[in-house]
């Protein structure tokens, strides 16, 4: 799948489950190969001053297959 938000994308493997809400996209941030904070947001929460990294909207769609030659 292509996670793609205003800052950027990602392509990463996809699981569907019910263990995440309808409407929601779970991306670990821990992982090298998931990369989740390319597309979030680096704003800081203007009270604790915390990065808002764990919340943004995005879009997702099927990655293009690759063709090896």
């Amino acid at each position: 799948m292509v996670v793609r938000s205003r800052r950027g994308e990602v392509e990463i493997k996809a699981r569907f489950t019910k263990r995440v809400s309808e409407g929601t996209v779970f991306i670990p941030m821990h992982y090298r190969e998931a990369a989740a904070n390319v597309i979030t947001n680096d704003a800081l929460e203007p009270v604790v001053k915390i990065p808002e990294l764990k919340v943004c909207a995005v879009s997702i769609e099927p990655a293009a297959k690759k063709v090896t030659v």
